[in-house]
């Protein structure tokens, strides 16, 4: 494991010092899911939800969220981003619906936290939305599945061995 850039040589919480690094394109790519009862993904689909287009909201409030991180994780640094593209896929064999986030900046910073917030607001407002019809929904699996740009290069996840969601 690498030494936590975060800390400081008295222990105390820092925000790191990009200012050496070199500007490169950077993408993120994060992804989750919300699983739930197939009643609830097909009156998702049917567009009968009493609050209104679910996966419209969802997409628009990953695309804020990816905007405001550094409002909302402490020591992230504000970043001018120049791509978000929230997707969301409705999966019958889930039930549910799969998320999945792109970021992109030109900066001497990544956007794996972006890319996270985006997944993470854009499920917690799915769930949000159609909670009165299934309280009983997870949100699951938001993590990293890719990155790109910077020193240390890019990285993907493996794909899921069988039996993997």
């Amino acid at each position: 494991m690498s030494k936590l850039t975060h800390i400081g040589a008295d222990g105390e919480a820092r925000m790191v010092d990009v200012s050496p690094k070199d500007e490169t394109v950077r993408v993120g790519v994060a992804s989750g899911r919300v699983t739930m009862q197939p009643e609830t993904l097909a009156l998702i689909l049917a567009g009968d939800a009493k609050k209104g287009d679910v996966l419209g909201t969802a997409r628009i409030a990953g695309i804020m969220a990816a905007k405001r991180t550094h409002e909302l994780i402490p020591l992230c640094h504000p970043l001018a981003l120049s791509q978000v593209a929230v997707e969301l896929e409705p999966d019958p064999a889930l039930p549910g619906v799969r998320v999945r986030a792109t970021v992109k900046v030109t900066g001497k910073t990544g956007v794996e936290m972006e890319a996270l917030t985006a997944v993470s607001v854009a499920c917690l407002t799915i769930y949000d939305m159609v909670k009165a019809v299934d309280r009983f929904m997870t949100i699951e699996g938001v993590g990293m599945d890719e990155k790109s740009g910077g020193k240390s290069g890019d990285w993907k996840r493996p794909a899921p061995t069988q039996g993997q969601a």
